[in-house]
């Protein structure tokens, strides 16, 4: 199991381990998390204790839309919760159930544009608790459901960590909305062939990219727990939060990446990297890096390694 250990040096220079803890309340770290989401897990807020109803009969701890347009169901438990599993697939169940509610709750709270977006093809849950079980992990792999385990603690000093434990990455769901197969369908694409060998990515990529495509993969698919999901417009790199996405550029024989790195950290250079803030584009993060060799990519490394090391 993933452990995360935090270290505090003392007056006498030695490092001293801290013991994190768990909240007494779990609306505690309910509303801790609800007003940083965004910045947590790239997740934008849209309620808290959502009725799901007489038939499902419970309360959803919080209601999101995540940063690649997929719904988010969030439920948190102060300790460890064996139930929480069978917990996260009703809550899934209901949401399938109530795609017009769920869209109407987004247009009410971020906008038409977002509710237009909404990709139904793998709703995301994400627990979050003191800890899960061998068995939760075990059964995450198992089910269907694209459901986030995440182990949460508390240090002084008001520190709070979030880590990833175990992830499934789900089944692309058969009965997304129409209005959303209507809209992929639509699209009109530069010619494709799959993407070879690169592990886990399901995108298809501009025929003379691809062995540029398949070197970058490698390198975003290098670090521990990482998700690849190949999204309408962009390829999504992703632990808790997108850490890289991929756009092509077949006009241009080329690869943007844009990584979740602050561009006033990094030394711009004109033709290779460029600050995003406040320009719109497609995909997620401030930087851009443009790919357009093996040479750009080897010197893009660092910035990868930065990139997921800070996720």
């Amino acid at each position: 199991m993933a452990e995360l250990m935090l270290f505090r040096r003392d007056a006498d220079g030695q490092d001293v381990d801290l013991s994190g803890s768990t909240v007494a309340l779990e609306v505690e770290l309910q509303r801790r998390v609800e007003a940083g989401l965004e910045q947590m897990l790239g997740i934008r807020f849209l309620a808290s204790e959502y009725p799901t109803g007489p038939w499902h009969r419970g309360r959803i701890d919080t209601l999101g839309l995540d940063e690649n347009g997929s719904p988010v169901v969030i439920e948190f438990k102060k300790g460890s919760d064996s139930g929480v599993l069978s917990q996260a697939v009703s809550y899934l169940s209901w949401l399938e159930s109530a795609h017009h509610e769920f869209e109407a709750l987004v247009r009410k709270v971020l906008g038409a544009e977002a509710a237009e977006s909404i990709d139904w093809r793998r709703p995301r849950m994400v627990c979050i608790a003191a800890g899960f079980s061998h068995h939760d992990r075990v059964a995450v792999q198992r089910l269907p459901e694209r459901i986030d385990l995440v182990r949460y603690r508390v240090f002084d000093g008001g520190l709070l960590s979030l880590l990833l434990v175990d992830s499934s990455p789900g089944s692309p769901n058969p009965t997304a909305s129409r209005r959303h197969r209507e809209r992929d369908a639509a699209v009109v694409s530069a010619p494709v062939v799959s993407a070879g060998p690169a592990p886990g990515s399901v995108g298809l990529v501009p025929e003379c990219l691809r062995d540029l495509y398949t070197e970058l993969d490698d390198a975003l698919t290098a670090w521990d727990e990482v998700e690849v999901a190949a999204l309408r417009h962009y390829i999504a790199y992703r632990r808790l939060v997108n850490v890289a996405s991929v756009i092509f550029r077949p006009k241009h024989e080329a690869i943007l990446v844009y990584l979740r790195i602050g561009p006033d950290s990094v030394e711009l250079e004109e033709g290779f990297t460029r600050d995003m803030r406040g320009i719109g584009h497609l995909g997620t993060g401030d930087l851009e890096v443009r790919l357009a060799s093996a040479a750009d990519l080897e010197k893009a490394a660092p910035l990868i390694r930065r990139a997921f090391e800070a996720a």
